[in-house]
Formats: structure tokens, C-alpha cells, sequence
């Protein structure tokens, strides 16, 4: 019997243009966005699957995949002895295909020709903009179990998310018996399900496929290349047309997990994680969550107040306070300066002596945040140059707005890659 490892092949969906995580994506994609100070978005799907003892991924990616591509190449070596690779696979004309994916299944269909070559009997498919820890080997286990051909991952959700979703419907033994991709509110009575008694005391009575799929292998390439041959999406397409004529089976989770899907998610699910107990364990020992080794120098920290804030490693802080933030590698923050409820990303490398003697001179701020500023609400991308006396009061009372400098949405300022935020600003 093959092992795990063996028998099972992942691919992680990279996502479109992200147009509704801009500016975050205005130069990256989605997966490659940083995430929890220190991590991309990509390292939570390709930690899952290493810890669900699955070596063998493809990323396929289409959009702003530089930075990506950089971050798998550098980040994920398997050994010499070992069958494991994370490859990208980006979009790519053939003579006989000169389009872009055009959706999940789409993407899919056009890498089976870099996929068949390798042995497996099923293929996990994975969306590169979740937040959770998941153990894929026991989904496969009731996928075998139940002798099923395709294997939808489902979490419960209320009746204000219930529209976002794709929605569905299981029978007594969990083989799924309709699905709507997100149904109208009045519809949403009729689609109510058995969600066990603490998911239903939460007011979650709605199954939501989560975008995680199991196809066994035969059954995917008899779906994509036969069956189906123009669908593009797996959601709208070949999953609903599927439940009549496939054994189709729905494998509820019921842990920790959001979607990526804008900045207000992007934004909360980062700062829940420094909550006491967060809801995404980044601690615990057997759900590791793997990302490039930097060789950075330890954080250090003077004469600041912090309350629930995560600082990672090579970051100098000198702020008055800093109060349920997130702060990234490489952040340098000034004298003075308050922060409240904000992500920073941090930098890519740090200035030396004689680069800010220059910066100065020319009055160009330094990389980080200056002195005297208070930073409240908003997500602070890579490398900016926050100058002294700054204001950023993010919250309800400002409209959206896209500035050359920085981005309104919902109430949260996202201050762009690399901007430059002289002395005094006030947003």
C-alpha cells in the first residue's frame, strides 16, 4: 500500500489579479503577500500539507509571480533522499492553448500535461489565500473510506457569510446531495444543515465548501478533459455538475479558518493573532508553520509599553507604545511614536550609517517609522519611509479612497509598498 506521500499529489491554486486585497497586490500576488509579520500567504496551504506528511506541490501562479517564485525558491528544499518538491507552475502558451487560466479548473486542466507524468492516485487541490491548520490525511482517510470520487472540505458558517459561499447539502452518510454557489439571502432557509450541536448554537447552519478538494486521479482527468472540457471554474461548474453522475462526498472542519479575500479579513485575521489564546496557532509544535530562515539578529526593544503585540526578529523598537499590533521583520520604529491596532510588514533590508547620513541630508525620511507619530488602524506595507510627527488615525469617519501614497478601505488605512510619508502628514 503507498504511503501518503506517495498516493497523494498537491496543487495550490495562486489565485487571479487579487484586485480586492489592492494595494497589497498592486506588485505582488495573492499568496505571495506577507502575512503574520514574518510568513506568505503561500506558507500556510504548503505547511498543511507538510504536516499532513505530503511533499509533492505545484503552485500554479499567473499574476505579479515574481516575488513568489523568489519566496518558494529560496524557502522550500527537500533532501537529496527525499521525492518532495514545491514547483511553480505559471500560466504559459502552447501550440495548442494560447490563453491565461481562466479559472480554478481551467488552471488546472491547462498543468495536467507537467502532473501526469508523476505517480499518485489522488489530487488535492488548495487555495493559496486561506488562514488554517489543517490535517489533509484524515480528509483523505474518509475520502477512502467512503469510496468517494471527489472530496469537498466544508466548514459551517452563519447567515450573514452563507452568500459568499458555495452552499451545500449532505444525505445521512455525508455524500453531498446539491450545492448553490452563493445562494440569494431569501433562498438561504431552504439550505439549512445538521451542523452538530455546538456549530448550531454558534448560529452556524450552513455547510461552505472552503475551496479544498480531493478528485481521485481517474475521475479529475474524466471531469476536465472529457465530461467538461470548457469549464473553467471548479465552484460554479464542475462541482455542481458533478453530485448527480459522481460519488461526492463532504468532509466538515470544523477548526480555525478565514478567507483571505480583502483587506478587512487580511487585515483581521492578522491582528487576532495576538490575542491571548488566537484563534490560528502559531505555536503549537505539531502544526508548524514553515517560511524562509532568515539569518536576521534578535528583536530589540527600548523603554516601549507593549500590550498583545507580536514583534518579529530583527526589529529595533524604540516607541512609547505599542498596543495589539504586528509588527514585521526588519521594523524600525522611533522615539515618541504610539501604535494601536496596526499590521507593519517590516523591510527587506536595513539602511546602513552612511545611507542615513545621506537620506538625511536629501530630507528624505528613514526606512520605518519615525519619531512622534501615532499609527492607528491601518496595515503598513514593506519598506516605507514614515517621517517624524506623523498622523494616521484610520477607523469608520474616513471614506474610501486611493491615494498615490496610501489606501482607504473600510475605515483601514494601507499605507502602499515603499511609500514615502514626510515629516508632519496626517491622514
Amino acid at each position: 500500500m503507498k504511503t501518503i506521500s506517495k498516493s497523494v499529489l498537491a496543487v495550490i491554486l495562486g489565485g487571479g489579479a487579487g484586485s480586492r486585497l489592492y494595494p497589497l497586490t498592486a506588485s505582488r500576488s495573492k499568496p505571495a503577500v506577507p502575512i503574520a509579520g514574518k510568513y506568505r500567504l503561500v506558507d500556510i496551504p504548503i505547511s498543511n500539507c507538510i504536516n499532513s506528511n505530503i511533499n509533492r506541490m505545484f503552485v500554479l501562479t499567473q499574476f505579479n509571480s515574481a516575488s513568489l517564485n523568489k519566496h518558494i525558491k529560496n524557502t522550500y528544499h527537500f533532501s537529496a533522499f527525499s521525492t518532495g518538491f514545491v514547483d511553480i507552475l505559471a500560466a504559459e502558451q502552447t501550440p495548442d492553448n494560447a490563453g491565461w487560466f481562466q479559472g480554478t479548473a481551467d488552471a488546472v486542466r491547462q498543468s495536467l500535461r507537467h502532473i501526469s507524468n508523476l505517480d499518485f492516485d489522488y489530487i488535492l487541490i488548495l487555495s493559496g489565500d486561506q488562514l488554517y491548520q489543517m490535517d489533509f490525511s484524515e480528509m483523505l482517510t474518509a475520502h477512502k473510506e467512503k469510496d468517494a470520487d471527489i472530496s469537498i472540505a466544508t466548514i459551517p458558517v452563519d447567515e450573514r457569510d452563507a452568500p459568499e459561499f458555495g452552499i451545500l447539502k449532505t444525505d445521512e452518510n455525508s455524500y453531498i446531495t446539491s450545492f448553490i454557489e452563493k445562494p440569494k439571502k431569501e433562498l438561504l432557509p431552504e439550505w439549512e444543515s445538521d451542523t452538530g450541536a455546538e456549530m448550531q448554537r454558534q448560529g452556524k447552519h450552513y455547510q461552505a465548501s472552503m475551496g479544498i478538494y480531493i478528485f481521485s486521479k481517474q475521475v479529475l482527468y474524466d471531469l476536465l478533459n472529457d465530461k467538461y472540457p470548457q469549464a473553467t471554474d471548479f465552484g460554479k461548474e464542475i462541482i455542481p455538475q458533478s453530485i448527480e453522475n459522481y460519488k461526492v462526498v463532504g468532509y466538515q472542519y470544523d477548526g480555525y479558518w478565514t478567507d483571505i479575500g480583502n483587506i478587512y479579513s487580511f487585515y483581521e485575521a492578522n491582528l487576532a493573532l495576538t490575542q491571548e489564546i488566537p484563534p490560528f496557532n502559531l505555536f503549537d509544535n505539531t502544526k508548524t508553520v514553515y517560511t524562509r530562515a532568515r539569518m536576521l539578529p534578535p528583536a530589540k526593544i527600548s523603554g516601549t509599553t507593549l500590550e498583545k503585540t507580536i514583534i518579529a526578529e530583527g526589529s529595533i523598537i524604540l516607541a512609547s507604545r505599542l498596543e495589539q499590533s504586528v509588527v514585521g521583520i526588519r521594523a524600525r520604529i522611533g522615539h515618541g511614536t504610539t501604535v494601536v491596532n496596526t499590521y507593519i510588514m517590516g523591510n527587506d533590508y536595513y539602511e546602513t550609517i552612511e545611507q542615513m547620513e545621506i537620506n538625511r541630508q536629501k530630507g528624505l525620511p528613514l526606512i520605518g517609522i519615525g519619531e512622534r507619530c501615532y499609527i492607528k488602524d491601518a496595515l503598513i506595507d514593506k519598506n516605507c519611509r514614515i517621517g517624524n510627527d506623523v498622523r494616521i488615525n484610520g477607523g469608520k469617519h474616513l471614506a474610501n479612497t486611493d491615494h498615490a501614497l496610501y489606501t482607504v478601505k473600510d475605515g483601514i488605512v494601507v499605507v502602499k509598498k515603499q511609500a514615502i510619508l514626510p515629516d508632519g502628514f496626517v491622514i
